[in-house]
């Protein structure tokens, strides 16, 4: 039956097709590396956007639909003559209807009939301040004509930014929308707009009263030049005086009520300086009359770092000391630097008194130069008070005539409008308040929030790898160190890895059984007879590799010795359970007796040679041709001798161990050493010409290595064809 199962090829990859999901991979474990960051910078976008969301000021739309409709004069009764015609001109008249509800002027009726250049609250509903603006308030009496129209504009086009004119499709309907962060506000608007709009079609149309509102006309202009003669009046007696007022209180009639002036202002400002300049001459005061020596002394940088100097300084000699006498050139060095520290300390402290008294004496002097300013600018306040009798009276003066005109211009508009008759424009819906916001969209900003996050989180991920100067992953060895890759262990605890051991089919024997094979590979009589095991710092794995290793190459019935070269920080003997009474430092000290050095067998079914007791100079050891001869003697006992060396960085133990052995494989830790690091100690045991037969990727993160897949898949195929 096994005969009949058709077996169909697995599809072949092309080349580009394993690039590009290198490249993908490769994306994803950087992803992967840096997932907390990321969840972090997308997490602050969206509480970013959260807040800034219901920081901004929600803003109300509210929507008036009106109807408008064409007239047409019927000469006769036959109706639809000149359709054709009819359709042209119908589509010119509301083009022309949706242009006059945008236009300036209609704004223009709106700020007026509704006052808006008055009305403070209105420019700040919109964040518009008239008065940083250069303007003043519209109920000023000092305010010129340019001035009020510049309220006007800026009133006109916060309208025409803001109101939306949206014809429905397929009928005379028009919607007009007004938005602003008030409600009410938003509706009042709207139907304003409505209200100017049907007022200045029934002005173009027609043309009633025109006796009355000639009347009115003559009358408004003998009120505007009385208006403006008492504007300037008041303007030329406040020049005069010398009276410059900076604001103004108005009730809800126009009146001005109260003003703060330019010399009130000086006044209130030079009071609050003299005040500060009291509270700083006071403080200099205190500080002169105490002692060096308290917080102003501890304030000083240079003094603090003067005195750690010091301090470093006379560690350093007090260390010296313990190893050297008082003539040793480097303890006098020190010395000498010591006096000149104290010489430079006495000098700060005296600079720094210096300086105390100087601050004391310059607040005095700013006090006193700001109590005369203040007194001179009394006397001038006093002056001032008395001019502002007849000054309030030319502002009365002004209030009125401004009250007449605008009640004279209001009626004026009120009998523009009598007499009318039927128009083309008809209210269908008013505007009310609406009771939800339309901005800001609060799902809107999040998603937008969310990208954003994404993009910055993706942009440093790309800054991170750029700097991130580490290995990471067993491709790199060729590309960055120019050192083959023999295989890479996963992310596991070093007791999981030696408990592991144990066990043929955990994760840590499968990842060395794949470098045994590696190893095969390297010389022409198979596994090299000898070999060492370090990396560029302590605690990458090196250790473990080594015992690792020599477990899996004894299980394929291989005689191996494990030595613990490492005789600054030994950890083979506790890795076993063993002693380290005796061992290499022993023979290297002269002990020929290798049975006693040796540990014979173990659980994992091979020899091992402790580091012995830790002398005081391993590279002295080492120097000699003691371990040449160790290894020599080793290699007609044993297979493979694998030693456990030191680390490269910090010591002179490899160039002397390496050119003992066959080779060196070189331990690197995922994301440990820098990449510099690294190159450095790869040179330095080049430079002693020993051979590095390739490198062990060590810790190695479940997402980068796949170990959680592949592994499973390998026990699972096994199982298969067992069954």
């Amino acid at each position: 039956m096994s005969s009949m199962i058709e077996k169909k090829e697995p599809p072949v990859m092309g080349y580009e097709d394993i690039e590009e999901t290198a490249t993908v991979m490769h994306y994803w474990q950087a992803a992967m590396r840096h997932k907390i960051p990321i969840l972090s910078i997308v997490a602050a976008c969206i509480t970013l956007g959260l807040i800034i969301t219901l920081l901004m000021t929600p803003f109300f739309t509210s929507t008036a639909r009106i109807e408008i409709n064409r007239e047409q004069d019927k000469v006769t009764n036959v109706e639809a003559v000149n359709a054709r015609e009819n359709a042209g001109q119908n589509l010119e008249f509301y083009q022309t209807q949706y242009a006059l509800l945008e236009s300036r002027s209609l704004a223009e009726r709106v700020v007026r009939a509704k006052n808006l250049t008055a009305d403070n609250r209105f420019f700040q509903a919109f964040g518009v301040d008239p008065d940083n603006d250069g303007l003043l308030s519209a109920a000023n009496n000092s305010q010129s004509a340019a001035q009020r129209n510049e309220r006007m504009k800026l009133a006109t086009e916060i309208l025409q930014s803001n109101i939306g004119i949206s014809p429905i499709n397929g009928s005379s309907l028009v919607d007009i929308s007004f938005e602003s962060p008030n409600s009410n506000l938003s509706a009042e608007i709207a139907n304003a707009w409505v209200n100017e709009y049907v007022a200045s079609n029934l002005d173009r149309r027609f043309n009633s009263t025109a006796d009355a509102k000639l009347f009115l006309e003559e009358k408004l202009a003998e009120l505007r030049q009385r208006l403006e003669d008492s504007e300037r009046n008041l303007s030329a007696y406040a020049d005069n005086k010398e009276i410059i007022t900076l604001s103004s209180d108005q009730t809800s009639e126009g009146k001005t009520v109260s003003q703060k002036t330019l010399a009130s202002a000086n006044l209130e400002a030079l009071n609050n300086e003299l005040a500060r300049a009291m509270a700083d001459r006071i403080s200099a005061e205190s500080e002169a009359k105490q002692r060096f020596g308290d917080k102003t002394a501890l304030a000083n940088a240079t003094l603090n770092r003067l005195r750690e100097e010091r301090a470093v300084a006379q560690a350093d000699y007090a260390q010296l000391m313990t190893q050297f006498e008082p003539g040793y050139p480097t303890a006098k060095a020190l010395e000498s630097k010591i006096s000149a520290l104290n010489g430079s300390i006495s000098d700060e402290e005296q600079r720094s008194r210096t300086g105390t008294d100087a601050r004391y004496r310059e607040a005095a002097e700013r006090e006193n130069t700001l109590r005369k300013q203040v007194n001179l600018l009394k006397s001038e306040f006093r002056g001032e008070r008395r001019d502002s009798i007849q000054y309030n009276i030319f502002q009365r003066e002004v209030d009125t005539n401004r009250q007449l005109y605008d009640g004279l211009l209001q009626r004026y508009k009120e009998i523009g409008v009598a007499g009318v008759g039927t128009n083309n424009v008809s209210l269908v819906d008013r505007a009310t308040p609406s009771e939800r916001p339309s901005s800001p969209v609060l799902l809107l900003n999040i998603a937008l929030a969310m990208f954003i996050g994404v993009a910055i989180a993706a942009g440093y991920v790309l800054v991170m790898e750029q700097l991130d100067q580490t290995i990471k992953d067993p491709s790199e060895l060729k590309t960055k160190i120019g050192i083959a890759s023999l295989g890479s262990i996963p992310d596991l605890d070093k007791e999981d890895i030696l408990s592991s051991l144990t066990d043929k089919k955990s994760v840590a024997w499968e990842a060395y059984l794949s470098i045994r094979t590696s190893l095969t590979f390297l010389t022409e009589h198979g596994i090299p007879r000898s070999f060492l095991l370090t990396s560029t710092r302590p605690n990458e794995g090196k250790s473990t590799s080594a015992l690792a290793l020599a477990t899996v190459l004894a299980s394929s019935k291989k005689r191996i010795l494990i030595i613990d070269g490492d005789m600054r920080n030994p950890s083979l003997h506790s890795m076993l359970g063993k002693k380290n009474n005796y061992g290499l430092s022993n023979y290297l000290s002269g002990d020929d007796n290798l049975d006693q050095l040796i540990h014979k067998g173990s659980e994992f079914e091979f020899d091992a040679m402790s580091a012995g007791p830790i002398p005081p100079n391993a590279a002295e050891l080492l120097s000699g041709t003691r371990m040449g001869e160790l290894i020599a003697s080793l290699n007609d006992l044993y297979d493979t001798v694998i030693v456990d060396a030191p680390p490269v960085l910090g010591f002179a133990d490899i160039p002397l161990l390496a050119n003992s052995l066959e080779g060196v494989i070189y331990t690197i830790e995922a994301g440990g050493a820098k990449l510099r690091d690294i190159q450095s100690s790869i040179q330095r045991i080049r430079s002693s010409h020993a051979h590095i037969f390739g490198g062990i990727t060590t810790k190695v993160p479940s997402q980068s290595s796949g170990y959680g897949y592949t592994y499973q898949y390998n026990y699972g195929s096994q199982a298969s064809e067992n069954a």
